[in-house]
């Protein structure tokens, strides 16, 4: 397996993330509008995309969210690919990315109706933390940060 470091303009992001959108529209149903809105990919500047025999399998993001913290964006993995770490690879990989840009924690959201991903983030260290911005009353969703430092 390849990591490639890139942004968000790199065509097998692009074409990864319109799988994840496809699963999410399925999975959040009516409130797929309300969580698309803040999940554009337009100028992230920080993405991993892992890579299996040259094929795309996997991919991630971070953006900064505040002075000390990024937040976790655009994590998915394809679903012939799941089960095999990718996933816990590529969000390690973000992470030193987030250190070597000098930031000490990874902030993210998750719906309930993901409970892979609820899983991946606890079994990485992630707690559950109040939810936060424009999350802050929402029921669905579940949001959790890590120190990295």
């Amino acid at each position: 397996m390849e990591l490639l470091r890139t942004d968000s303009n790199h065509k097998d992001f692009i074409a990864l993330v319109k799988l994840l959108d496809s699963d999410l529209a399925i999975r959040d149903g009516e409130d797929h509008a309300f969580y698309a809105q803040f999940n554009k990919i337009d100028m992230l500047k920080h993405v991993v995309i892992a890579y299996n025999n040259a094929i795309p399998v996997s991919c991630g993001a971070i953006k900064p969210f505040d002075t000390t913290s990024v937040e976790v964006k655009r994590m998915y993995t394809a679903e012939q690919s799941r089960g095999q770490g990718l996933a816990s690879i590529v969000l390690s990989e973000l992470e030193q990315w987030a250190k070597e840009l000098d930031y000490t924690s990874c902030v993210l959201e998750t719906g309930m109706q993901q409970p892979e991903a609820i899983a991946l983030y606890n079994k990485n260290g992630y707690e559950l933390i109040p939810n936060y911005g424009q999350y802050a009353n929402v029921e669905n969703s579940r949001c959790f940060k890590k120190h990295i430092i």
